[in-house]
């Protein structure tokens, strides 16, 4: 069964804290090809459009575009605040390697 990914309740809360939805904004993720292991994260603040999925929570919106999707799956995206720097971050159970900079992955 294909279960869409998952938004942790840190991600929307974040996404609250910088005003996402106050200006008609989401946390877009999509994925595209290219990164060091084949597959990489686009992740950004967009306007939703008509064909995605959307994730909501806490007012706040993440949306993925129809192709990232089955990339995607059973993936959760969360927020971290690390010495290094704070960050949205995907943990994919799809992926079969990562990176160490935690953006591109391989399948």
């Amino acid at each position: 069964m294909n279960l869409p990914p998952r938004v942790t309740e840190r991600a929307f809360e974040r996404l609250a804290e910088i005003g996402a939805a106050d200006n008609g904004k989401a946390l877009r993720i999509a994925v595209e090809g290219g990164g060091c292991s084949g597959f990489q994260y686009e992740i950004a603040l967009d306007e939703p459009k008509d064909d995605d999925l959307v994730l909501e929570g806490k007012g706040q919106k993440v949306v993925v575009d129809e192709i990232s999707l089955p990339f995607l799956e059973n993936a959760t995206i969360d927020f971290t605040q690390e010495l290094i720097g704070a960050r949205f971050v995907i943990d994919n159970p799809n992926a079969t390697s990562s990176c160490g900079c935690g953006t591109s992955f391989s399948m």
